[in-house]
């Protein structure tokens, strides 16, 4: 068979198999490796299916995964993330849309302890949604604000999808985890620009609450200490070269654990719960890496991603004209596929275009991380807003798909705004691992 072809048909059956609702990474493994096997043979197949599952179960690289993973979970569980949102909303929950903002400033926070976007926007919304409609706050602002400030866990070191950015890269993580700080900074400033835009056009949308005294400011943050501890060591340590990402991870998990255990706030149950969550979660995310890299192997022997490559490049467009086709692509990728997975098929392909047009491999990372995320609360898949429309079955019946969806709109520009600054300003993303070396 035609190696065109069979990419062609490749890719036809993968999209097929996805509207079954298959999980992605099923699909992906399926198809690569039943079109290897076509090209080759099925024995042939049948060992890159073995060194695929074996290699990416096994990688020191990978390892971080899980144990941000872990960080994540023991972080909820010992209630870290309640902490947090209290010491946001005494600060900002007088003003109007002041519980939607603390909520946006609480999600950055946890996401330097999580690094998963809907385990962000899940362990917030059991915290914010039920304060916001106590309130008075419209569902498509309370459910808006969560699903869209979930999103930042993607960007906010550690994160996930950064850190197998870098392993498909080649890509230092420690230098992605630290430029993925201002941009996040930035990004939680733009959400809460939002925020106080949406409630000063519709002031009913967030009524304000009360105003907080002094004392009980002063002492809410005693809530941000374990964060701030944890972040300082994790970030910290990788920027000083004191532990690589690996270590900074297993570091990290140790911090939270005796943090946990020294406050009391980890009753065996939720520590085994935590590792049952982690458990789950990393499994779905390394098999999505296996099925990537099978299927990515597959479209290599087709030539396919070379030609896609070479067409893009080929654009009669200055280097920042053929950047902007690519980001579109991801944006429009990003409204039907999981951001893992839309990475590490399109990485490949895209990789070698931006090398070549002499843009910062580290930059381009972030971008990718901010395009992607847009496609976390975007239809149809919108996974973070799945994830809220679940939880708010049971934290506040009646909410709509509908409204959370058009909750999610303005955060959806404020991302657009967010990439138009970083491509103006690509100091921002450069500045902090430039002071690395």
């Amino acid at each position: 068979m035609d190696p065109t072809l069979a990419g062609i048909l490749g890719i036809a059956a993968m999209l097929a198999l996805f509207m079954t609702r298959m999980p992605v990474a099923y699909v992906m493994t399926l198809t690569g490796f039943v079109g290897f096997a076509l090209l080759t043979s099925w024995k042939g197949g049948l060992n890159l299916l073995s060194r695929s599952f074996y290699e990416a179960f096994s990688s020191y690289s990978l390892s971080t995964i899980p144990l941000f993973i872990l960080m994540g979970q023991l972080a909820f569980n010992s209630g870290i993330s309640r902490r947090l949102y209290d010491t946001a909303y005494r600060f900002l929950g007088h003003v109007r849309g002041g519980l939607a903002m603390a909520t946006v400033a609480a999600c950055s926070a946890f996401g330097a302890v999580c690094g998963s976007s809907p385990a962000t926007a899940a362990t917030m919304a059991t915290v914010a949604i039920p304060e916001m409609k106590r309130y008075g706050y419209a569902d498509s602002l309370a459910a808006g604000s969560v699903a869209s400030g979930g999103g930042l866990g993607m960007i906010m070191p550690p994160s996930v999808v950064l850190i197998v950015y870098g392993v498909l890269t080649g890509q230092s993580i420690g230098a992605l985890f630290v430029s993925g700080i201002l941009p996040a900074v930035l990004l939680t400033v733009l959400f809460i620009a939002a925020v106080g835009a949406q409630c000063a056009l519709r002031p009913a949308l967030g009524p304000a609450g009360r105003r907080s005294t002094g004392a009980e400011r002063l002492r809410s943050l005693g809530g941000l200490v374990d964060t701030l501890l944890v972040f300082a060591l994790v970030i910290g340590g990788m920027f000083f070269g004191w532990f690589t990402p690996t270590e900074a991870a297993s570091v990290g998990v140790l911090g939270v654990l005796a943090l946990a255990v020294a406050r009391r706030r980890l009753p065996w149950r939720a520590f085994v719960a935590s590792l049952e969550e982690t458990l789950r979660t990393s499994c779905m995310v390394l098999f999505l890496v296996a099925g990537a890299t099978v299927f990515g192997k597959f479209l290599a022997m087709t030539r396919i991603p070379f030609g896609v490559a070479q067409w893009v490049a080929g654009f009669d467009l200055p280097a920042f004209g053929v950047m902007a086709v690519i980001i579109a692509i991801y944006f429009v990728g990003g409204c039907f596929m999981d951001a893992l997975a839309l990475i590490m098929l399109t990485i490949p392909i895209f990789y070698p275009v931006v090398q070549h047009l002499g843009y910062d491999p580290v930059w381009f990372g972030v971008i990718v991380v901010l395009v992607t995320q847009m496609g976390v609360i975007t239809p149809p898949v919108g996974i973070n807003v799945y994830v809220v429309f679940g939880m708010s079955r049971t934290i506040a019946p009646g909410m709509t798909l509908e409204s959370i969806f058009k909750g999610t709109m303005p955060f959806l520009l404020a991302i657009v705004t967010g990439i138009v600054l970083l491509f103006l300003f690509p100091q921002i993303v450069l500045f902090l691992p430039g002071l690395m070396y």
